[in-house]
């Protein structure tokens, strides 16, 4: 199912396994392959502790993309799940150490309440490993539930140690 026009969307892209790195970068790659996405922005690259899970798992690496599409979103989030199978993404335990993760975290200011996929991302605004990328490209963007901009958001987060950016460009 394909939406008559074209959205703009924000994946969290997120890995903790093997080279964290490369497997950003497939991902993004991937991503562009896919047929109706088109990747037209990339966020720094943060290492970030991890946040709940099992203890003593790797540090992540995290960014966000933002892409044009004209998939359905229910549609993208079966590709993004495609995406992470292929790149060997295995869901062993929640919060657990992945090769990759990506998360449907705005699909311009739809909301959606559904089993399978919740819009926008229902805990990207207490997550500074989300909001300090997502800060790169949309810092204006407007939560469509809770009235604030990205930097607002990012704002009201306690200080919090944990997140280092990489590389500006990756």
């Amino acid at each position: 199912m394909c939406y008559d026009k074209i959205v703009t969307a924000f994946l969290g892209l997120g890995s903790n396994l093997g080279d964290r790195f490369d497997a950003l970068r497939q991902a993004r790659s991937a991503l562009q392959g896919l047929t109706g996405v088109r990747v037209t922005g990339s966020s720094a690259l943060y290492e970030t502790e991890p946040i709940g899970g099992p203890q003593e798992q790797p540090c992540y690496y995290n960014a966000v993309v933002q892409i044009a599409t004209e998939l359905a979103p229910e549609l993208l989030l079966e590709r993004c799940l495609g995406v992470e199978a292929a790149l060997g993404r295995e869901r062993l335990e929640r919060w657990g150490p992945r090769t990759i993760d990506i998360d449907l975290l705005f699909y311009d200011s739809t909301i959606r309440q559904g089993r399978d996929l919740v819009l926008p991302h229902p805990r990207l605004h207490l997550r500074s490993f989300v909001l300090t990328p997502l800060h790169d490209l949309a810092a204006d963007f407007v939560h469509p539930l809770l009235g604030k901009t990205v930097r607002q958001l990012l704002r009201d987060l306690p200080p919090g140690a944990g997140l280092r950016r990489l590389a500006r460009v990756w």
